[in-house]
């Protein structure tokens, strides 16, 4: 029997308009480089599509932690269909292809679509303050923008079969600088279970700081799962499709003793090659801060994983 979601109010949905935006101006930026003992910088230039976001911040979601600055939060990513390394992503994603721009939602649902940025960015936005933890044991606070991934779940309405959803990331071959990389297999491909997909902290984000996301953040679109390690969030998403089978994500693929599907910030579980008992919060230079279970976010989340050996879903 098909699972009846509540639809999103007429008032909050633009009907869609799209339109071309053009490329508009050449943006500098420092690349910020990973090294045992603290951060390195060098200049970086990436040409953006930029615009304001008004978007009111939530104030049920704050961190204690001062925000990240903003420019570190834009050179120092990780973006391997631009380089493996910090600063590539703002050095080299500049000729990504923004617009137009569609994202397509597939699967078991009843009502498939295609869905434009321009009718995102329609969307009732707010703007929210979480944490963002890397595997690598560093983490950011950053104000993101976008909304609740379950509004545009409950557009399409998931059937009964929906157990997961899986999103495909864009291939820009003549844009992409690290498509040719031997141990990925590109699209970069995630996923969630349908409750977590249906959480109120998952977000499809359109932006940061105010504004669209940069290229190297994941623009046009990206995910941001607060309670999971960065690599879940998703970036420049173009396909959405929702599905029974539990999908076999990148990083599962190319290090299955290393990522697993679940993903959840565990103190309790080490990465085989590190711990990630503690983390260093961002332009911070050491690992200050112990590492809180689900990221900090455990009274919103733990019970969705209420039985499970977390130690063995990884």
């Amino acid at each position: 029997m098909p699972i009846r979601l509540p639809k999103i109010p007429g008032s909050q949905i633009t009907p869609r308009e799209v339109f071309m935006d053009r490329r508009r101006f050449m943006q500098g930026a420092t690349a910020v480089a990973a090294g045992l003992g603290g951060l390195a910088t060098g200049e970086a230039v990436a040409e953006q599509v930029s615009a304001k976001l008004d978007a009111p911040r939530n104030s049920a979601f704050v961190v204690k932690d001062e925000l990240t600055p903003k420019k570190l939060a834009t050179t120092y990513n990780n973006f391997y269909e631009f380089g493996t390394g910090k600063g590539d992503p703002a050095e080299n994603a500049g000729p990504l292809k923004v617009r137009p721009w569609t994202v397509e939602i597939t699967g078991a649902v009843e009502e498939p679509m295609t869905v434009g940025i321009e009718d995102l960015l329609k969307m009732q936005l707010e703007e929210r303050v979480y944490r963002f933890r890397c595997v690598e044991a560093w983490s950011m606070v950053v104000p993101w923008v976008g909304f609740e991934l379950n509004k545009l779940v409950s557009m399409v309405g998931p059937t009964s079969k929906a157990k997961y959803v899986k999103f495909y990331t864009a291939v820009q071959k003549d844009t992409m600088t690290g498509l040719r990389m031997p141990f990925i297999d590109f699209p970069y491909v995630e996923g969630l279970r349908i409750d977590e997909a249906m959480n109120p902290l998952t977000m499809l984000t359109l932006g940061l700081y105010g504004e669209t996301l940069p290229n190297q953040n994941g623009a046009p679109v990206r995910l941001i799962v607060p309670w999971k390690y960065g690599f879940k969030s998703v970036k420049s998403i173009v396909r959405i499709e929702f599905t029974d089978e539990q999908p076999k994500t990148t990083w599962m693929l190319a290090g299955p003793t290393e990522y697993g599907f679940y993903s959840n910030v565990n103190p309790a579980v080490d990465h085989p090659r590190w711990s990630q008992k503690r983390e260093r919060v961002l332009p911070g230079l050491f690992a200050s801060r112990a590492t809180e279970p689900f990221n900090g976010y455990a009274e919103q989340v733990a019970s969705l994983y209420s039985g499970m050996d977390l130690k063995t879903y990884f």
